[in-house]
């Protein structure tokens, strides 16, 4: 058998109280170990989660409480699925489920626990994608597995590894091993970094920072996991032409953790416009903002800089946008679509017809067949998307996450769209507020504020911010 997979394999499965890694607990481990393709051990036990399990599990797995009721806790057995479990790739069906209920359960011992992962349902959607299931009981029917023991930890860790073992036997090598690879995403480090520069990378939310030449920061980034987003920059399959170029300029790499998607975002921000590294060009500029202001019906609408704005009076204002230019560009291309008047839109005082009603797309103001109201009427609702809304709260509040893996929490203040600071923990709000600077407008903090206030968050980011009120 030609060996495709790395040399070591621990194919596992858990059985458990439920669905939930952070909440429910482990009932059984079955893991099976092999190295360079052949099975070398196959090991089990039952496992005391410490509390009950409900009955509908009962009659799935088979395993009643009666049976758990002596058996080991996993911190006592926690030694020897370490050991198993160390240096090997860490192999499972659905393995997002196994791997997020180990790592758990180590957390709870406080013991870090990372690995490499391979899941053998996305490893068979990859090579056999003609199929629309590839649950393990239609692995089992479309290769012919023997199942024992189904629904018990070791019976269909087993039952993965014999899955396995007909891939090799049913596809061409090559393609075998370019599919491991994609999945695992293998970085292919340049070698002026360390082999272990990304060894022990956390799989929590963060930012982090690539160093070149002179140790002069050349890019910035943000992550839900760290570990898999700076590990994306070196996988060969996946990697980008910026990534290929950043390779051969990174001498040295830092990471910051955070305890959220809100905190990486914000501190990404902060950090790009603090450094200007070379390679970020998105978030760097905030000294043109523009915006656009129709507050009376009857006169023009204005463009308006940053320098120009009180945020305490947002009516009729529009925006932000990158630049005046930007701003005019679009107001100009609201009129194509609108039937707009381009001598109102871009501000000019010219008389006689505008260019755009030469080409019968305005409907008219420049020849006096509307009013300058009816014509701000219909770009009101043109520009209704861009509407800067009024600071929703009566004074400042804080956004507070709690970190998905170690549980610590940080509370991010805001007070007029502008950020304040964070703070960590409740009686260190008043601190930050009483010391707080008078800070300008930033429009990616804006951006960023909005997204989460509007609860459009990543829907596979579990902890939201909740919304706190401060008082101040």
């Amino acid at each position: 058998m030609q060996i495709i997979f790395p040399r070591r394999l621990a194919i596992i499965d858990t059985e458990t109280t439920g669905i939930t890694a952070t909440v429910n607990r482990v009932t059984e481990i079955g893991i099976v170990t092999v190295v360079d393709g052949i099975v070398v051990e196959e090991w089990s036990t039952l496992v005391n989660p410490q509390c009950s399990i409900p009955a509908e599990i009962q009659a799935l797995t088979g395993i009643s409480n009666a049976m758990v009721r002596d058996a080991p806790t996993f911190a006592e057995v926690a030694d020897e699925v370490h050991r198993r479990l160390t240096n090997s790739l860490f192999v499972a069906h659905n393995a997002r489920f196994d791997y997020g209920f180990i790592k758990n359960e180590f957390r709870r011992i406080e013991r870090p626990f990372t690995a490499e992962v391979l899941c053998t349902v996305r490893l068979s959607r990859r090579l056999y994608p003609e199929h629309r299931s590839h649950s393990l009981d239609s692995l089992r029917e479309r290769h012919q597995l023997s199942m024992d023991g189904r629904h018990r930890a070791l019976g269909d860790a087993k039952a993965a590894w014999q899955f396995i073992e007909r891939v090799i036997a049913e596809q061409p090598a090559e393609v075998v091993s370019s599919a491991v690879k994609v999945l695992l995403k293998m970085p292919s480090l340049p070698p002026q970094l360390s082999p272990g520069v990304l060894d022990n990378l956390p799989e929590g939310p963060g930012v982090y920072i690539f160093y070149g030449i002179n140790d002069l920061p050349i890019y910035i980034g943000k992550a839900k996991n760290l570990r898999d987003r700076i590990r994306s920059h070196f996988s060969s399959d996946h990697r980008s032409a910026n990534d290929q170029r950043l390779s051969v300029e990174i001498m040295r790499i830092t990471f910051e953790e955070t305890a959220g998607e809100l905190g990486a975002l914000l501190r990404e921000a902060g950090l790009i416009k603090k450094l200007m590294p070379l390679r970020n060009h998105r978030l760097r500029n905030n000294q043109e903002i523009a915006f656009i202001r129709l507050k009376e019906l009857n006169k023009p609408p204005e463009v308006l800089a940053l320098a120009d704005i009180n945020f305490n009076e947002t009516e009729g204002l529009y925006g932000p946008f990158p630049s005046k230019s930007r701003a005019r560009n679009t107001m100009l291309s609201l009129a194509a679509d609108n039937g707009l008047c381009w001598n109102v839109m871009d501000g000019k005082k010219a008389k006689g017809l505008c260019f755009s009603h030469q080409l019968k797309k305005c409907r008219g103001y420049c020849a006096g067949k509307e009013s300058l109201p009816q014509h701000n009427l219909r770009l009101i609702t043109a520009i209704a998307g861009f509407r800067f809304g009024a600071w929703p709260f009566e004074g400042a509040i804080a956004l507070k996450e709690t970190h998905p893996e170690h549980g610590w929490e940080r509370a991010y203040l805001f007070n007029q769209w502008q950020y304040i600071g964070m703070a960590e923990s409740d009686s260190e709000w008043h601190d930050v507020l009483a010391g707080r600077s008078e800070n300008a407008f930033d429009s990616d903090i804006y951006k960023i504020l909005t997204k989460f206030l509007s609860g459009k968050v990543s829907s596979n980011f579990a902890n939201v911010p909740q919304v706190i009120m401060t008082g101040a």
